[in-house]
């Protein structure tokens, strides 16, 4: 098989290579107000968390059956919290959990099945315990550039934006009931890398214009990034609070769908510029434990600190991001439900 060199600039930018390799070159600022750790892209999980203890706290990672979504369980598992892992295989969920040394409960999560996701949130809620960490790391990459729909809506919005959100819903009570909880949603560089230039499509969610699936992945990590920004500005005066970030580039089975040249470059370039697991794990357990964050809302993360990335994007669009949470309500209309009861004195801008 003969690539020429566009070929295969192709196939590494739709296996998250040439744009992310883009991405780094934007300026980033410290965020006011929020207190930059000693951590960057070189620390790991369990550097991050050493001498934390969360005996007596519990966790919900959502895609806990490798990767990153592993490493976080094992690592707040090893700190003592107790930890509920997703998959879409419950036998996968019980497998990873009994990988882990720590509490850990398994539990069936699809999320581009809304029922699943309702099912899944009940299950949790049986536990009849608060919430302190809900880490929202599942995620899917198509590899074939072929759109697909789920009910009638782009399938990575659907799977990495709206099967969370529902989730988050269901769930808030929970969180409200811990004394102090974090909402951790993964998201990519590619949500100002690649997603689409005038920001979430509302009026093409089914994205029948230029697909292709970077752009797709790209406007569903943007949701990601809007939905955590929006979650802050609702949850304002409340003890919970959400944050989103970037894990790094990281060979992990996000690249399943991929065809053996896509894999290939995207294992070349996490080689020559990527994060391990371990580091990929990182800023997703600092942000879900690091005390000197108890006040941090509607920050995005990258290699362990808030920041503000420069050039044109849509991270910090705060009308785009209360549009989306509108447009996200109607859509899962008839499966989330209200979640706002007056004495979490939950102010609504």
């Amino acid at each position: 098989m003969k690539i020429d060199r566009r070929q295969f600039l192709g196939y590494a930018g739709a296996s998250l290579t040439a744009s992310q390799l883009v991405g780094c070159s934007r300026s980033r600022t410290d965020v006011d107000g929020v207190p930059r750790s000693n951590f960057d892209a070189e620390s790991t999980a369990d550097e991050v968390t050493a001498g934390i203890d969360l005996s007596g706290k519990v966790a919900v990672v959502t895609g806990c059956t490798s990767g990153i979504g592993l490493e976080t369980m094992r690592v707040l598992a090893s700190c003592g919290a107790t930890v509920v892992g997703s998959s879409r295989s419950l036998e996968r969920a019980r497998q990873a959990c009994r990988s882990v040394t720590g509490v850990t409960s398994p539990v069936q999560l699809d999320l581009g099945d809304f029922e699943s996701v309702v099912a899944c949130a009940e299950t949790i809620r049986s536990l009849n315990t608060p919430i302190d960490m809900l880490i929202c790391n599942a995620g899917y990459l198509g590899g074939g550039n072929d759109r697909e729909l789920i009910n009638g809506i782009e399938k990575h919005f659907v799977i990495n934006h709206l099967g969370h959100f529902i989730l988050v819903n269901r769930l808030l009570d929970r969180l409200f009931a811990a004394r102090r909880s974090r909402i951790v949603v993964v998201s990519s560089r590619t949500s100002y890398t690649d997603a689409p230039e005038q920001g979430i499509l509302f009026d093409d969610l089914e994205f029948g214009r230029n697909y292709g699936d970077l752009l797709a992945y790209g406007h569903s990590k943007l949701a990601n990034v809007l939905f955590s920004l929006r979650l802050s500005e609702w949850l304002r005066g409340t003890r919970i609070t959400s944050n989103s970030l970037h894990p790094g580039i990281i060979d992990t089975d996000i690249d399943r769908h991929f065809n053996a040249v896509m894999r290939f470059g995207l294992k070349i370039v996490a080689a020559i510029a990527g994060k391990t697991i371990e580091q990929g794990a990182a800023t997703s357990c600092y942000v879900a434990t690091s005390a000197a964050l108890d006040a941090t809302s509607g920050a995005y993360f990258e290699d362990c600190n808030a920041v503000i990335v420069g050039g044109h994007n849509h991270l910090y669009n705060v009308p785009m991001a209360k549009k989306l949470m509108q447009v996200s309500e109607q859509i899962t209309a008839e499966y989330v439900v209200d979640q706002e009861p007056a004495h979490w004195k939950v102010s609504r801008l």
